[in-house]
Parts: structure tokens; sequence; C-alpha cells
């Protein structure tokens, strides 16, 4: 039986993350939230930290000891929530790092409005005002992080000036693009399309238009590309160490995550080397990585031929997965390119959930921008990551289910979330869903990157990496292409901690296979493990320990 307190205080702790955060309510396809924008400032974070202050009181004051089943899980991951929520705003940075976020990777805050905001599905006259209000919104809300990115100037938090020069080009680029093919039209057809357009016109523009000024002004003061960590802003060192921990749901420090960074690359280092000696005839290799970056012959010819190939690899896929889970039912996954507003500087894909009110399917949104610069033998591995098994099968099933509060059946936990996506390009392996050895070595690649990821996250944000160190370490230890190696640094430096967990999390929900093959021995079903570790929406990685521990036990 759900406890009553526990049940009210995850009730009230979902809808306050809505209220602050309107945007992840489109995400999630939430309905009440179309018209509304957040709150960038500095004092709205405060409100937000005393109401957090508020929820660990009211959590604390229930006897865990006393729940049984999911509340059992509600109340510890609810536990760990709250902590790293307090402890990230209270680093003074803002979610996510994001007064000194100015950047043109996902977590700008352009690239967060252009990724959300067109993604509502228009179905009345009433949703169609809530849109035009939420347009007309924007005007402040870009003013207001602007506003925010001079206070983080004032007290010596600096941006990067890479980050800050790219912002400006993709502004200037938005701004000087079509109005007919503006991301904001993509929701609206005829006469409402007319409307929205004079809004964006009169209004989003020109609001974008001052936020490039704004950030054109932070230039001279940008930090230097070899101060590019967080690290050298002050309260860097407190703020990295509250995202490390926030992302990974470990008390893992940046010096243990960069030495298992080292660790696993030499290791997957090892793999090329057989495998390169069978698909490119070498086992050397700087030869192999070379080979794989720069042959042109293994690049994608158009942006068709990387959204058929991510089509393709998610047809196969669908067809094997009744061998390897239950069935479930779930919204459907479709496969998108990515918009050129937001595409240029942009990541090689990212995966959209789908609407809870069934409006609109989960979607693997993929960058198809200068598709001679993609190595075409990546596509198969990003697409599991993205769409099934990864995360579309993750996501629509947690938010399928019915008896868990509904701040878990939307809460992204990096560590979960992006562990999963990482095991599942291995597990596609197992399942036998790649076509060819070319294509494993992009399965390889990726596990490259992902330990590199390790390695010049807490290089720079740490140990005070530059950014041409990290660039270089990444490009000699991966097969990415320069244009990924860029975006990819560009993206870590934006967003410190968050790339630490997707290795981290893999690891942990590989050793949980592992120990649950080893005990369980001959009653060990693949099936049911995969149940475990997505039944429960994301959790914290402790949390989905005690999941599979309790399972084992039976």
């Amino acid at each position: 039986m759900t406890d009553v307190q526990l049940a009210g205080l995850a009730a009230e702790y979902f809808q306050d993350h809505l209220e602050t955060d309107p945007f992840a309510a489109t995400m999630y396809g939430v309905p009440g939230h179309d018209g509304e924008v957040p709150d960038p400032s500095r004092d709205a974070d405060r409100r937000r930290l005393a109401r957090l202050e508020g929820f660990r009181r009211r959590l604390d004051a229930i006897d865990p000891t006393g729940l049984t089943g999911q509340d059992t899980v509600t109340h510890a991951m609810l536990g760990r929530l709250l902590r790293d929520n307090h402890a990230e705003l209270a680093s003074g940075f803002g979610s996510g790092t994001a007064e000194i976020a100015v950047s043109a990777s996902l977590v700008g805050v352009q690239n967060q409005v252009f990724s959300t905001v067109p993604t509502v599905a228009l179905t009345d006259a009433a949703g169609t005002e809530a849109y035009l209000r939420r347009l007309r919104g924007l005007s402040g809300y870009f003013d207001a992080a602007g506003a925010r990115y001079r206070e983080a100037v004032a007290d010596g938090r600096f941006p990067t000036a890479s980050g800050a020069r790219q912002t400006v080009q993709q502004l200037r680029g938005y701004l000087a693009s079509d109005l007919a093919g503006d991301p904001f039209l993509r929701p609206v057809t005829g006469a409402d399309a007319e409307r929205v357009a004079a809004v964006v016109r009169s209004t989003v523009r020109p609001a974008l238009a001052r936020l490039a000024d704004t950030v054109s002004e932070l230039l001279p003061v940008g930090r230097d590309d070899d101060h590019v960590g967080i690290c050298h802003v002050p309260g860097g060192e407190a703020a990295y160490t509250a995202a490390v921990r926030a992302h990974t749901t470990t008390e893992l420090s940046p010096a243990q995550i960069h030495e298992i960074g080292l660790t696993k690359l030499a290791e997957v280092h090892e793999e090329f080397v057989r495998l390169g000696d069978k698909v490119l005839g070498t086992s050397e290799l700087p030869e192999i990585l070379r080979r794989l970056r720069d042959d042109e012959r293994l690049r994608f010819d158009n942006a068709d031929e990387i959204v058929a190939c991510a089509v393709a690899a998610l047809e196969r896929a669908e067809v094997a997965l009744p061998q390897w889970f239950h069935r479930y039912e779930i919204a459907r996954c479709v496969v998108e390119p990515m918009h050129p507003a937001e595409a240029e500087g942009s990541v090689l894909a990212y995966y959209r959930p789908p609407a809870d009110d069934g409006s609109r399917p989960g979607a693997h949104v993929v960058n198809t921008h200068l598709p001679r610069s993609r190595p075409r033998f990546e596509y198969e591995a990003l697409s599991f990551h993205e769409s099934v098994p990864g995360h579309h099968l993750q996501v629509a099933l947690a938010q399928s289910l019915t008896d868990i509060p509904d701040f878990r059946r939307f809460t992204y936990v990096t560590a979960h979330a992006e562990g999963w996506g990482l095991y599942t390009e291995r597990l596609a392996d197992e399942m036998g869903l790649y076509t060819d050895d070319l294509a494993r070595m992009g399965m390889l690649s990726f596990d490259a990157w992902r330990a590199c990821r390790l390695v010049v996250d807490t290089g720079m944000h740490h140990f005070g990496w530059s950014r041409d160190r990290a660039r270089s370490f990444l490009r000699d230890n991966s097969a990415g292409t320069e244009t990924n190696v860029r975006n990819e640094i560009d993206r870590y430096i934006a967003w410190p901690g968050q790339a630490t967990a997707y290795l981290l999390g893999r690891l942990h929900i590989e050793d949980l296979r592992a120990r649950a093959t080893r005990e369980l021995g001959n009653r060990f079903d693949v099936k049911d493990f995969h149940h475990q570790v997505l039944a429960n929406g994301a959790v914290p990685l402790e949390t989905l320990t005690d999941i599979v521990d309790r399972w084992i036990a039976g």
C-alpha cells in the first residue's frame, strides 16, 4: 500500500519541477505548461533552493524502514535527487551550470528552445494560443538569460571565448535565415502559421538578436582556450564535484574517474587491434584510427543515406526485441533529421521522448549536417543507442508505468539513462544486429569515445587541461572526425560532468548482469534482468543495485 505522505510529497516535487521548467513539461507531453517559459534568474534559483529544503525536511520525517515495494524506491530516489538538485543550485551556477554555458552545443540556451518549443502538438485553438503566449514570453526569457550572463561576468565567472563566438555565429546565422523555414513554424499551418510568423518576426527574432549582442559584449572577457575548464572559474571546483555526483550518482572523485577512463580506453584499443586486422588488414592502432577517421569512402554521400541507415537499424532492432525483452505496449519511435537552426554545432543525435498524451511519438533526432563528414560505420551503434533497444525503449516504457509516481516516469538520471544507452550498443552485438564487422568497428569507436570522455571531461574541469589538449586526446584515441571531435569537446566544456556518467552507468549495469548471471545460474533470464533495469524508471545507480539485489534474492 502506497504511503500517503510520500505519494503527496512525490507529486508536489514533480509539479514543482514542471513549474520550474515548463520546457520539460512540453518535452514530456504533460499538458498545462505549453504557454509558459522558465525563469533563469538567480532569484528563481534561490526560491527553488528554499522549496527543495522544504521537500527534504518532509522526506526526512518519513521513516524508510516502514516502507515496502515501490515506496522504498521512491523514497531512496527522491532523497538522492533532492540532495543533488540542492548541491547543484547551491553552487550558484544555475541548473547545469547554465550561467557560464554560453555555447552552440545542445546545452546552449537557444538550442534548448530550438529543440523543445517547436515539438508541441497543436490540436485546438487553446493550444495555439498557449504556443503564441510562450513565443511572446521568449522575449523576456532570452533577456533574462542574457542578464544572468552579465551577472556572472560581474562576479568573475566568465564564459569561454570559443563558446561565445560560436553562439554569436549560430544566432547570426539563424537571424539571417528565411522566416518560411523557421523552426518555430513547424507546429502550425495556414492562418495560424501567419500569426506565429508575425510573433517570431516581431518578438522572438529581436530577442535572439539582443542575446547575440549580449554575448558579443562578453567576447573580450571570455576565457581563452587554455582555461576552458570550470576549475578556472571562482567556485568551479565545488560546482564540478556537485555536477559529477549528480550525473553519475556515485561518490567517485574526478581523479578516480580519470583513471577509470584511461584503463577502459586501453581495453578498447586492444579490441580495435584484434578487429582491425580482420576488417582493415592492419593491427597498428594509429593506422586503424586514421583509416576510420580519414577514409572518405567510409562517409555518407547525402542526408537521406543517414536517415535511411538509422531507420533500417531501428527496424532490425524492433524485430529482434522479443528474444531479449518482455513485450511492452509503448509509443512508437520515428527517425527525424535535426533542424538546420541547431544542427551545425550540435551532437550526432539526440532522443526526444514521446508525449505522454499520445500526441507525439518518440524520436531519434539525427544530425544530417555535412553528411560527407559523417562516418557511416558509426550510425548503427548510434541508432541502437538512441532508439531501440536504447533510449526509446527505456523512456517509453518508463512513461507507460502506472504503479510509480509521475516524477519517476519522467526523470532523467544521467548514469542510468545514458548507461543503458551504452549498454545497448554492446547488447546489439549480442543480438546480432550489426550488419558487418565494419559496423562493429563503429561500436568500438563509440566505446573509445566514451572512455575518452572520462579522461577529457575530468582533464579540463578538474586538472585544467586546455581545449586543444582535450581535442588532441580525443582525436588521437578514437576514430572521431575533426567535426565531431570539435563539437563533442565544446559540449563537454559547456556541460561539466555530464559526459562522465555514460560509461560509468554502462559498467554498473554490466556488473549487475554478471553478478545476477553468476548467482542465479540456470535460473537467470536476460528478459527478467532487463525488466528489473527498466521497469522502475531511471533511478540512481545505488537504487538500481538494491532493485537487482532484491530480485536475485527472490
